[in-house]
């Protein structure tokens, strides 16, 4: 099971493979209540137990695995290199030894992990290493939500490792060629992530402190309405009168200025290449008209990350919620992929 612990919502989503595709077999989204996760923190594991175990439960499946995820600003990554003719158990200690140069904690209070990811360009003599590291409760929290349920967490990933790995689902279905620069904006409930993605690797990602809870606000403070009137718009129902014009115009815009800003932050970075497409994913993602809005004021060509289109779906999944919210699964479909690995 791929499970996106959101701030906002669990994402489930259960694969098989058939050939070289997959089939969605199962699939559940079970909002959570406002405060549970605040900044990808989890403060609630009770209330996040019970929404697993809603999820779980309305999707049908029967498996007691999971993979989920870490945000990117929880984790900490570093891309070292080392002599390639090190044996595998001296890479792991020399690893520790770097870690603890670079990581800002105790070994012994951080999960951490490595991947070789192949020989350095710089230099052929070394390969390069990516460490990523976050602290033990950012994991544990997880991890106990899930084992209250009988469930197992058999991989803990980053959400923008996650993202990284569903996108090759849509790279491959687009004909996009890998060695492309693309920028995925994936705005969430109250964060929104910038995440540059170039030979299947994330080279760049960085969050800011923007997302469709301001909309939200916007709308319960025009309209007088509560939370659960003001996600009328999510749910495809029509608004109130001049909405577009008054509301949800203006807000599309800042999303467009918000993107902006942060690509003017990837300009400056060491790892800067020019972006050809845009990908927006996440809550506000599947707004209509907002990719459209999107190109024409910045110019690059944009498009809606949509990691299911394609794909097999079986009887028993909703299939129209399922590609309502299909740019909200990108990082369920990314933790989905990891039973396969």
């Amino acid at each position: 099971i791929g499970l996106d612990i959101g701030s906002s919502s669990i994402r489930l989503l259960q694969l098989s493979r058939h050939g070289s595709s997959y089939r969605i077999d199962h699939f559940a989204i079970e909002p959570l209540p406002s405060g549970v996760i605040v900044e990808k923190s989890v403060q609630d594991i009770e209330a996040i137990s019970d929404a697993i175990q809603s999820a779980v439960r309305n999707s049908g499946s029967s498996s007691k695995y999971c993979a989920v995820a870490v945000s990117g600003s929880a984790v900490f990554t570093k891309t070292i290199s080392l002599p390639a003719n090190l044996a595998d158990a001296d890479i792991e200690s020399q690893v520790q030894i770097e870690a603890n140069q670079y990581i800002p904690y105790p070994l012994d209070e951080i999960s951490l992990d490595f991947e070789v990811l192949g020989t350095s360009p710089k230099n052929a003599d070394m390969v390069d290493i990516l460490l990523a590291a976050s602290k033990n409760e950012n994991v544990e929290s997880r991890q106990d939500a899930l084992e209250s349920l009988g469930l197992r967490a058999k991989v803990v990933d980053v959400e923008s490792f996650a993202i990284a790995n569903a996108f090759e689902l849509i790279r491959e279905r687009d004909g996009i060629r890998s060695t492309e620069t693309i920028g995925i904006f994936d705005v969430g409930s109250d964060l929104s992530s910038l995440l540059i993605l170039r030979n299947g690797r994330v080279v760049y990602t960085r969050d800011h402190p923007f997302g469709g809870n301001q909309l939200t606000e916007e709308i319960m403070r025009r309209y007088d309405m509560t939370p659960e009137q003001a996600g009328f718009f999510m749910r495809g129902e029509p608004g109130p009168e001049n909405f577009e014009d008054e509301v949800l115009e203006p807000f599309m815009l800042n999303v467009v200025h918000q993107i902006s800003r942060a690509l003017q932050f990837y300009s400056s970075s060491a790892e800067f290449s020019n972006i050809r497409t845009i990908y927006l994913s996440g809550t506000m993602a599947s707004i209509k008209g907002l990719a459209e809005v999107v190109e024409q004021e910045l110019g690059i060509k944009t498009a809606v990350a949509d990691p299911v289109a394609g794909l097999d779906v079986s009887s028993s999944v909703a299939v129209a919620a399922l590609k309502r919210n299909a740019p909200n699964l990108m990082v369920a479909m990314g933790l989905a992929l990891r039973g396969f690995d």
